[in-house]
């Protein structure tokens, strides 16, 4: 990645934290405590938004694989490297939102189709080499 695409993510994901920024001590910002106002801050908006999907993604080589309906609200996040994640829910007719953050290198999050217990989902996968299957039928 360029430096410049780098100093360009860096500077859009701090934005995003400027309603929140203010409620955290000066002195105890590094970098977990900046991550946590991003996803604090994407849990709002993603609470009150409506069929808006997101994806934020800062490190080397992540994919993400969204085969998403119209209806789908999903907000994903990853941060670290080799990061994948797999989100299928395209058959799904109804409105779906769902939020997954990985931190951590070389995390795959698999995940296929939505109901009732899956709505309002947020996965949070935190560490490294770790792999999520989920299956929601």
């Amino acid at each position: 990645m360029k430096t410049f695409e780098k100093i360009f993510i860096t500077l859009a994901l701090l934005s995003t934290m400027l309603a929140k920024s203010q409620q955290i001590d000066w002195n105890r910002i590094n970098s977990q405590t900046a991550v946590d106002m991003i996803n604090l801050q994407n849990a709002d908006q993603f609470l009150s938004a409506s069929s808006i999907s997101q994806v934020a993604q800062v490190g080397n080589s992540n994919t993400a694989d969204l085969n998403i309906n119209a209806k789908t609200n999903i907000v994903v996040q990853q941060f670290g490297d080799q990061n994948s994640i797999y989100f299928n829910n395209a058959f799904y007719s109804k409105e779906a939102k769902t939020a997954i953050t990985t931190q951590g290198n070389n995390n795959i999050v698999d995940i296929a189709g939505s109901n009732s217990v899956s709505e309002g989902m947020h996965l949070n996968v935190k560490g490294e080499n770790l792999t999520v299957f989920m299956r929601n039928y």
